[in-house]
């Protein structure tokens, strides 16, 4: 079993930064991507950024330019990273970690809030 513990969520002003962080432990087996994935209030979980465990990444058109993810290096158990930048009111709602295979998702965290003022 995987467990994902995301952290690093809170209230910022529009035009601001956040670093959310992802850390999984358990029995990380079978991982070969992890992504973000963000839940506005009232709509579907989409899918925000994407990393391989070769280090290719994916991001949705809404974030391309302003979020950027990352990981140190390809062991799962490092800390994966969510840098937002350029925040606005739409990126609102709860950020979810996920880990799987490629094209999908087995394990979830617990999610992170990020609230944005504008």
């Amino acid at each position: 079993q995987v467990q994902l513990v995301e952290s690093g969520g809170g209230l910022v002003q529009a035009g601001g930064s956040l670093r959310l962080s992802c850390v999984a432990s358990g029995r990380i087996i079978r991982i070969n991507n992890m992504a973000w994935y963000h839940q506005a209030p009232g709509k579907q979980r989409e899918l925000v950024a994407s990393i391989t465990s070769s280090g290719s990444t994916n991001y949705a058109d809404s974030v391309k330019g302003r979020f950027t993810i990352s990981r140190a290096n390809t062991n799962a158990k490092t800390p994966l990273y969510l840098q937002m930048t350029g925040l606005k009111s739409e990126d609102t709602g709860v950020y979810y970690c996920g880990a799987g295979p490629i094209g999908g998702v087995n394990y979830w965290g617990q999610g992170t809030q990020v609230t944005v003022s504008s």
